[in-house]
């Protein structure tokens, strides 16, 4: 891997007293996408909340396009590029798509293009949007309400998109659309991905890491982690 966009190293996160993370370290490159895979309770939504900013580790750094992010409050790190669609209801309800839509553009400063024009970019991506634009996100579909969020953060302009399974609670035909759309975003930025459909996680991503306990068990190259015989019992229930 060329200089990664985003290095972190030993990171140590702590619930109060209770420790989550153990001497993590991952490197996510420019461009392409990256896997976290691991059972429930591994640590996954800890590493990426940590990345985040949400949570602050005790020990360990972050780096992310060569400056030190390590104790940087989230609202900077989305200035920067830090695009994050946590696990848990990512849209405002009571507003429009169009309105969830705008709140989203106020995160860019990079002026890479017009509002407008980066819109009209979601809505190619995900057309369904276009469709719904005056209507409450509160009365999508869970699908529907996935590829808000997911645009919502494209809008901010990230150089690196992290999603927190993005594909959970949604019907089987919207997943395959979304993991389509995932994989044209992967051709053009960095895209991490945590994800409980493993081989959709897997095709989406060309490097992948496992996590066990708060720490990363296994990782490679994604065809050789799906073909790693450690895969199935780290997984398991």
């Amino acid at each position: 891997m060329s200089q990664p966009l985003l290095q972190a190293d030993n990171l140590c996160t702590y619930y109060g007293t209770s420790q989550a993370l153990f001497e993590v370290s991952v490197a996510i490159p420019a461009r392409g996408g990256v896997a976290i895979l691991g059972r429930n309770g591994a640590g996954k939504t800890t590493l990426l909340r940590t990345l985040a900013g949400d949570l602050l580790p005790q020990r360990g750094s972050v780096r992310f396009d060569g400056s030190d992010m390590t104790n940087m409050a989230t609202e900077r790190r989305v200035r920067r590029g830090l695009g994050h669609v946590p696990q848990e209801q990512a849209v405002f309800g009571r507003l429009t798509v169009r309105e969830n839509l705008a709140v989203g553009a106020m995160a860019d400063q990079n002026n890479r293009a017009s509002g407008e024009q980066r819109t009209e970019q979601v809505l190619t991506l995900f057309p369904r949007l276009k469709e719904r634009m005056t209507q409450q996100a509160g009365t999508l579909s869970g699908g529907e309400r996935k590829m808000l969020a997911i645009g919502r953060a494209l809008l901010g302009g990230p150089k690196l998109l992290m999603l927190d399974e993005p594909t959970e609670g949604v019907w089987h035909g919207v997943v395959e659309e979304i993991a389509e759309r995932l994989k044209q975003l992967a051709a053009d930025i960095a895209v991490l991905i945590v994800e409980q459909h493993v081989q959709l996680a897997l095709g989406v991503a060309q490097y992948c890491y496992v996590m066990d306990r708060g720490r990363i068990a296994l990782q490679g190259a994604s065809e050789h982690v799906r073909n790693d015989p450690n895969l199935v019992r780290l997984l398991a229930p």
